[in-house]
């Protein structure tokens, strides 16, 4: 195993820094290796690990929707689901997998 003896200083928000160290907390990792594998995975794929984009459909967060919004968006959905408009839960994440790899190619 490598010694470890390099020091990485980086300025973020300090919200930014609690939401992700929180993250990894649950998940059992340091801050420290969260680094490192972030490291590792940008010389895994000789590059960012993620694509980095703006979402053009990105989902409006709760507290900007009016009330009227959010009773809109659930009766739309309830219609959805008694007319079978949908797929189950371990489809759609296999084809969001695919779309993922897809992206990375």
């Amino acid at each position: 195993m490598a010694i470890k003896s390099s020091n990485v200083t980086a300025r973020v928000e300090p919200e930014i820094k609690q939401q992700a160290e929180a993250i990894l907390s649950n998940l059992g990792i340091s801050a420290s290796n969260g680094i490192n594998m972030f490291y590792r995975q940008i010389i895994l794929w000789n590059g960012l690990p993620f694509r980095p984009s703006i979402p053009t459909n990105r989902p409006t967060p709760l507290e900007d929707m009016s009330k009227e919004e959010f009773d809109a968006k659930m009766a739309r959905g309830l219609s959805q689901a008694k007319a079978g408009e949908g797929m189950p839960a371990d489809e759609f994440f296999d084809s969001l997998k695919q779309e993922i790899l897809k992206s990375y190619v």
